[in-house]
Order: C-alpha cells, then structure tokens, then sequence
C-alpha cells in the first residue's frame, strides 16, 4: 500500500513538472521574438533588406524575361516558371512548388488570321485592316508571336453597318438610343479604347444589341504630346494595336469552375460563364481611320473627337461613294483548356508559421511584355534573392512568407483566383495581407498606391525612411516627393491613395475572402497626362527597350518600388503587432457616408417618399471610429512580452478586413463579397465604395419601378450598416 502511495506521489511529481517545463517552453518559443526582436534590430533587418536589392539585378532579370513571348499557356511561360522555380530552389526558400491548373484559355486561329474589312455591295472586300503588328527592330527573328486579338471572342463573320460609340461607356450608349435616337441592334460597333475596362465595353454592345465590337487606340488616348512614336519615342505607332480579354467574370475564375479550383477533379460546366457572344477584335488606328473616314450619319459631340484626321461621324453606315458599303468581321478565335503553372516559394516563419503574408505577382504577357508584367516580376525576383540572403545569415521572419509568381492572369486573374479558390479556407484562417507585385511603372513621375485603408500609414511611414529616386528631390524622401506631386486634395494633409478596384491579382484576395491587400507602383502625371494608362500597353512594342531608353534608364524607380514591396512584406511579416491601422479605416467609412448620401440627395423627393435614411450607416460608421480610437489607445498599453496577449490582438487586426465580407455577395455578383470596396460594374478598373447602395442608385431615375429601385436601396443600406457595426465589435476589448 505504501509502495502504491509512493508511485502515486511521483507519478503527480513527474507531471507537474513536465506541465511546468510544458508551459515554459511555450512561453519561450511564442515570447523569443517579442522579447529578443526589439524595434532597432527589426530595422536594422529591413535595413540591410532593402540595401541588399540593386538595380542592376533587375535590369538583368527584365532583360532575360524579355528575349521571348511568354503567353500563359505556352511552352514557354512553362518554362519561364520552371526557371524562377529552379533559381528560388538554389537561392534557398524553405520550398518551390508549381501549383498546376488546367483552365479555359483562348488563341486565334493561325491558319485562319483575323481582321475587319468594308466590303461593296457586291461583296467583294476593297479594304481589311493588318493581320500583325510589325516586329519591333531587334526582335526581327522572334517567333511565336501571337497576332492581336482578343481573348475569349467568339468566332464570327457579321456583316453590318458601321456606328462609332465612343469608348463604349453606359453612358454613351444611353445617349445614343436617349438623346438621338439610334437603335444599335444588328449594327457593328467600333470604339476607342480608354476610359473603362474592354469587357464592360463588350457588355454594354451587347446590351444595345450590337452584332460585333471592333477595338481601336485613338492618339488622343494613345499618344502624348511632343513625344514620337516606338522605336524613337514612347508613343504608340500606327500600326500598334491593344490585345486585352473581354470577360466579365464577375470574379468567379476560370470560367469552366467558377467558385471551385480547377484541377483533375474538378466539375466543368458544359457553357462558360462571362464569355461574349459577340465577335470582339482590336485594330491599330491606322486602320481604324479607314473604317471611320468614310462614315456618315450623325454628327459626333466634340467630347466624343479623337485626334484622327477623320470627322468622328457616328453612323449608321457610310456616306457618298461608300454608302452601298458594309463592314465585315472576320474572327476566327478558339478556346481550348489549356494547364497553366503558379510558382509556390514559402520561407516559414520562426514563431507564427501558421500565419502568412503573400507577394504574388504574375509572370504571363500577352508578347514580351516589359512593363505589363515584367517590370513587376523582376522586381520580385531581386525582392526574392534579397529575402533569401538574409535566411543564409541566420534571420527568419516572425510570420510565414509566400511568394506566387502567377499564370494567366491577362486571362483573367485566372492563376491567383484558381490559387485562392485551392487554398481559401486555409487563407481565411491564416493570411495577414496581400502585397500585389505586377508592373513596377506605368510612368514614371512619381508613386502610385492603391491599398485598403489598414495599410495606409505602414505605406507612409515607410516612405519616410527611403529616399526619392525623382529628379530635383534629391536628399529628399520619397513621402515629400510623392506629397509634393500627388496631394490628397479636400480629404487629408498626405499623399493619394486610392481605392482598390481590379484588374490584378489581388482581386480574389480582397474582394472575395477579405484578406488586406496593397499595391504600389510608379505611375504618370495624372494632372498633365490624359492619354490612358501608358501608350504601349499590351503591344507588341512592350520591348526591354522601351524600359531602359524611355521609362526608367538608371532602373532606379524599378528598385524604389522593389524596396517598398519588399519593405511592406517585411514588417508585415516580421513585426510583434501587426501594422495595420484601423483609424485610417474609420476615416474613410465616414468620409464614403458622406459621398454615398450627397449621390443619394440628389433625389430628394424620392428619399421623402420612398422613406430612405441613412441615419444608421452614419451612427455605424462614428460607433467604428468610437472603438477604433478605444483600440489603438489600448494597443500603447498592452504587454508585448505576452504571446497570448499578442496573438489576440493580432488575430483582431488581421480579421477585421474579413469582418467587411458578406457570404451572399453583392447583388448579381457572388464573388464580390467586400461591402466596402467592389469594382465598378460598370468598369471594372475602378474601384467604388459601399458599392451595394451605388449600384442601386445608379441611373436610378430612369428604373421602370421606383418603388422596387428604392426599396434596393434602402435594403443595401441596412447590409452596409450592419457590416460597419459587427466590424467595429471585432475591435472592442476581449
């Protein structure tokens, strides 16, 4: 009996003080970083981080990924993955995986070539435009050029009269039928690229009942002023013409699974979703003067004028010699499953491995594709080698780190969201943030950035520390240069940012699963310089050249905008509180109240008729900017040597953009389910806020049933303030 005593006794002994070594462990495994990682020595590590990234390595890479066309789905974007998957390897990332999908892609016809020509009234074509872009000089002896086109038309021969609608906006159209009275149905449609995304263009043709689209670059969307034309300048020649897909998704993906990943196992619907049923093709505007000078009819607005040497008549139809004439399309475009190829680099993190912070940018061009996205992916490719020299001398992150060089995402963001789809729930659970890493420059006058509102101050504070690569800042950081040239005017005493719309791959990260996503970029004089996005996006002419004679010759704004990636991921990952900032968020659901309810006011009488308030979306909105205040004052009080403490307020700062996601999505658009932020579903570009009740009111007083337009509107109201207030009790004391 006294032997069993004694074994009991020791048996009790032995397990509190294994609980007790149990416990200390942990206290010392989750604490080693709060105690041991002080602020200096983190920036000293960012420090030595940013300095490590040079130039002339991205230039290097941007020369090397340019020799060839690379378009998702070819053997030589595959190979183009298996070479950064190989250079990640040796560099010494924890792990490189290729993540492989098999998605409906879309090529024209090579033995079949498209192109537009005016027939006469026998037949007989007497005009078709160019079958390819000339080679650019030096690239004489490229092969594997696709010719333009665009993505996921539908292959057709319709023959009609011609009608120009400008860029193809709702609001061009809804003039043409309102104002002048011109049915577009069974008509063939040419517009000028600019303005919105070419799908929601497509969308709209369809809706007034078009037969065809054709695309062209106008010069005065396409050119700068002063500037010449590719190889001599910057501007875009005659001859070049735009490639570009025309879906309209939604966000769903592959357009075969939408909401589901598309691997071997995958259900494929027997129709894809989000395809045109129109044909759709793009031209140079060398050509698009001859279609376009012989045109009669209307007489066009002068806002509607480019800069052709052509009248800019509307239509329907030709005029004097040529009024017996018709345009013919000739699109022979397939779609076809093809496997695209994600690059997968991981370095896990040293304490909170189960939480990830992601740089992903995509790998695929539609030719060479310098700026769109090369700029981007060289730029990571140096963000990548410079993370991976700090592991080789002893330091890990605090937080996993994933790398993703994407595929098909020209496509439609088609490798990211596959990526998302895979892994959501993982996502969900375990992401921080998502840093986009495509095209490094668009110009290059100073910074762009584009982010959810959490990220707003890490951004500033960091471009504090960096220097201004711009001319005539010299000695000065990179905040007084971008303050300087790009004010945010009548809102904050800092630089703009803007709202994140699409059109890149965080998408599917941001709008459909809530993760906090940030882009930055170097961007044009939006002031001075009206042409659309830069003149040779998406062309043949989209050379190494272009980069190192005419955008960035020194690769100085490439390496800027590699460190401020670079840097972002590095706090994000490596700091005890995450860097996010709530408050900035609360500013901006105020000021968004106030811009929703001045578009709403403009229709008083309904607003008193229909009984539409927005009193509960403005007592949201002040209750989050209450207990963001409350928050961030408790955050200068907590025990940072606490990893329990820590990992709470952590997980309350990483779930609050999750807070914002509505499971049923937005109205007709399941796969946009932020309540904040949506692109447009009118251009998809743009980014819009509280876009529930903006939808509702759009256009609001042509709706053929008010009662049911307003009752829409007081419904998105009552699900935007619902939101803003459970995501303020995301942030209240535990």
């Amino acid at each position: 009996m006294k032997s069993a005593d004694s074994l009991c006794k020791w048996t009790r002994r032995l397990l509190i003080l294994s609980a007790v070594v149990f416990v200390g462990f942990l206290i010392g495994w989750f604490g080693r970083t709060c105690m041991n990682f002080s602020p200096m020595k983190r920036t000293d590590i960012q420090n030595k981080l940013l300095n490590e990234m040079q130039a002339e390595n991205i230039r290097s890479y941007l020369r090397n990924w340019t020799r060839f066309p690379h378009l998702a789905g070819t053997v030589k974007n595959l190979q183009l993955a298996q070479e950064i998957q190989t250079q990640w390897k040796n560099w010494g990332l924890d792990s490189v995986e290729l993540a492989e999908y098999d998605v409906l892609l879309s090529y024209p016809n090579k033995s079949n070539p498209n192109y537009i020509s005016i027939t006469n009234e026998n037949g007989y074509s007497i005009f078709n435009t160019s079958l390819f872009e000339p080679l650019p000089p030096g690239y004489e002896n490229m092969e594997d050029v696709e010719p333009p086109f665009n993505a996921y038309s539908p292959a057709g021969m319709p023959l009609g009269d011609l009608v120009y609608v400008n860029y193809g906006r709702y609001e061009d159209f809804a003039w043409l039928e309102r104002e002048m009275g011109l049915n577009c149905t069974g008509k063939i449609v040419i517009a000028r690229y600019g303005k919105i995304f070419r799908g929601n263009k497509v969308k709209n043709a369809m809706k007034a009942g078009a037969e065809g689209v054709i695309f062209y670059s106008d010069p005065a969307d396409y050119t700068a002023p002063g500037v010449l034309p590719y190889p001599n300048g910057w501007n875009l020649p005659e001859s070049g013409v735009q490639r570009g897909n025309v879906l309209n998704t939604n966000g769903a993906g592959d357009p075969l699974t939408p909401g589901f990943p598309a691997n071997e196992y995958a259900f494929r619907l027997d129709e894809a979703i989000g395809l045109p049923k129109i044909p759709v093709h793009p031209i140079g505007y060398q050509d698009a003067e001859q279609l376009l000078r012989h045109l009669g009819g209307i007489p066009s607005p002068s806002e509607w004028k480019g800069q052709l040497n052509v009248s800019y008549n509307i239509g329907p139809g030709f005029k004097d010699n040529y009024s017996s004439h018709k345009v013919q399309m000739h699109v022979h475009t397939r779609n076809e499953v093809r496997r695209i190829y994600n690059v997968i680099g991981k370095i896990r993190g040293a304490v909170e491995p189960d939480r990830y912070v992601i740089l992903g940018g995509h790998r695929d061009a539609w030719v060479l594709g310098s700026i769109d996205p090369t700029s981007g992916a060289a730029a990571m490719h140096e963000i990548v080698r410079s993370f991976t020299k700090l592991m080789r001398e002893g330091w890990r992150p605090r937080r996993t780190i994933i790398f993703a060089s994407w595929d098909a995402e020209e496509y439609g963001l088609l490798g990211s969201t596959e990526w998302v789809e895979d892994n959501a729930k993982l996502l969900q659970e375990r992401a921080v943030a998502y840093i986009n890493a495509d095209s490094a420059i668009e110009g290059n006058y100073t910074l762009r950035v584009d982010c959810s509102p959490l990220l707003n101050q890490l951004i500033y504070n960091l471009t504090k520390k960096m220097l201004s690569p711009d001319d005539g800042f010299e000695g000065k950081t990179l905040y007084q240069s971008w303050y300087e040239k790009d004010p945010w005017i009548g809102y904050k005493e800092t630089p703009s940012i803007r709202k994140l719309g699409s059109g890149s791959d965080f998408e599917a990260f941001f709008h459909r699963i809530g993760i906090t996503s940030g882009r930055v970029r170097y961007t044009k004089n939006r002031k001075t310089d009206k042409y659309s996005n830069y003149p040779m996006y998406h062309s043949i002419y989209e050379t190494f050249e272009l980069v190192e004679r005419f955008y960035d010759p020194s690769f100085k704004k490439l390496l800027t905008v590699a460190q401020i990636r670079g840097g972002l991921v590095h706090e994000l990952a490596d700091s005890t509180i995450i860097s996010f900032d709530c408050r900035d968020y609360a500013d901006a659901l105020i000021e968004y109240a106030n811009i929703i309810y001045e578009q709403a006011v403009q229709h008083k009488l309904q607003l008193k008729q229909y009984q539409v308030v927005f009193d509960p979306l403005f007592s949201a909105a002040h209750n989050f900017s209450i207990v963001a205040t409350e928050f961030h004052e408790r955050l200068k009080t907590i025990d940072t040597s606490d990893p329990l403490v820590v990992r709470m307020i952590n997980d309350q700062l990483m779930l609050l953009e999750r807070s914002f996601i509505h499971p049923l999505g937005l109205p007709g658009r399941p796969f946009y389910r932020h309540i904040i932020y949506a692109p447009s579903i009118h251009n998809k570009y743009s980014g819009i806020s509280f876009p529930g009740i903006y939808d509702a009111l759009f256009d609001i007083a042509n709706a053929p049933d008010q009662r049911k337009a307003w009752q829409e509107v007081k419904k998105q109201i009552a699900i935007a303030s619902f939101t803003v207030q459970v995501s303020a009790d995301k942030l209240k004391q535990i």
